[in-house]
């Protein structure tokens, strides 16, 4: 048996070579950039006007000018103007193009339209060169907006399209799949006998990982030694990683390590110190790497949250990390093992992550998960766990 930090780093020495690929922006969010991306003009591209109002040179305001003729008005999309005389103004919309020859923009609310004219008003100082965002004073040309190995978010895809990014560099899509084992389950519009229960583990870890843009196929295969063979040998030719749920603790009918072993797949660990889910198994097959988690609902929504998806990011060049939480509440764990304890999480007035305990019955307990936001990751080797003390926080929200 290993530690969780044994197996992070028998997991971390098994990264898949996915590559890259190049797809439209607008399937872009959530992937992993692979391509620096860097200005193609200034940012702004111009001096650009920030507030509605006019447009004079400050010199003018200096040498005591107060009232200036109205030369036109110059809109955001429109070619640069030109102002033409030192008591002149333009009227310029946010956004417009700064017209030569000026160089400070006034409010409207500080100024009175009238007549043709627009006269500051009396009490309002005029600093040079205010409301002005010069052109290069965000990024010049050339400059890297983004680097590579991020994850795309909404931030980060407008970036993209204002360089014009019509198609993007990202880590290729990982092929996963996820396998539920079990005679005992059934479809979900299926009525199940006093002996059976609807599927539900796979539709889990298929909807966790699809949250992090990682697309995923469902399998189910019953507890007979060879369907679960032929059918891990066929996924296994054809996938990049193979999580299952079920078939991998002790049991008579646990087959799923006996079979792994007889199709060449290597075992790495199996059983971690930790609950739930300690009969964790982790083996390596080619290019391929599989994740064996038990069978029960909390063991193996964990394991995914814990293990796979880190580990999906991980080999598409990200390295993620856990955002640490306080323990809102004293807890106590008697057994030697890592525990990941449901928790619900908030911020406190301080702006501290609190996370306050939500345990449930057990790893089968299905229906305490949507109680609870995340698993606060209690370390092994102490049994009290006091309130205000950190650790880290994996979350599924």
């Amino acid at each position: 048996m290993v530690s969780v930090n044994e197996a992070d780093n028998v997991i971390g020495a098994s990264l898949l070579g996915l590559g890259t690929e190049a797809i439209p922006l607008a399937g872009a969010m959530g992937r992993v950039l692979k391509q620096a991306v860097v200005a193609d003009r200034d940012f702004p591209p111009f001096n650009r006007v920030m507030m509605d109002g006019i447009a004079i040179q400050f010199a003018a305001w200096e040498k005591g000018v107060r009232e200036f003729v109205v030369e036109g008005l110059s809109a955001a999309g429109t070619p640069q103007k030109t102002l033409t005389g030192s008591d002149g103004c333009l009227e310029v919309m946010t956004g417009a193009v700064m017209p030569a020859n000026a160089d400070t923009v006034v409010k409207y609310e500080e100024v009175t339209l009238n007549g043709g004219k627009a006269v500051i008003r009396a009490g309002h100082q005029v600093k040079p060169g205010q409301h002005v965002h010069l052109q290069g004073a965000d990024r010049q040309l050339g400059a890297v907006l983004l680097a590579a190995d991020r994850v795309l978010g909404p931030a980060e895809i407008a970036v993209l399209a204002t360089v014009g990014r019509v198609e993007v560099t990202v880590a290729r899509s990982p092929r996963v799949a996820v396998i539920a084992t079990g005679d005992e389950l059934v479809e979900i519009e299926a009525m199940p006998l006093p002996h059976q229960i609807r599927k539900s583990n796979v539709h889990a870890l298929v909807a966790a990982l699809q949250a992090h843009k990682f697309v995923a196929k469902a399998f189910h295969l019953l507890d007979d030694k060879a369907q679960i063979r032929q059918g891990l040998k066929e996924i296994l030719a054809n996938y990049d990683a193979v999580v299952l749920s079920g078939g991998v603790s002790k049991g008579k009918l646990d087959f799923v390590p006996e079979i792994l072993a007889e199709l060449g797949v290597e075992k790495l660990f199996h059983f971690v110190a930790q609950r739930p889910g300690k009969p964790f198994w982790f083996g390596r097959y080619k290019k391929a790497v599989v994740f064996a988690l038990p069978g029960n609902p909390v063991s193996s929504f964990v394991g995914l949250i814990r293990y796979v998806v880190p580990f999906l990011y991980r080999s598409a060049g990200v390295e993620p990390k856990a955002p640490k939480a306080v323990l809102a509440e004293d807890f106590t764990f008697k057994p030697n093992l890592t525990y990941f304890l449901q928790v619900k999480l908030h911020f406190d007035d301080h702006g501290r992550l609190l996370a306050t305990p939500a345990p449930g019955q057990g790893s089968g307990d299905l229906a305490n998960l949507p109680e609870a936001d995340a698993f606060l990751e209690l370390p092994q080797g102490k049994d009290t766990f006091k309130a205000g003390e950190v650790f880290p926080c994996w979350g599924y929200r």
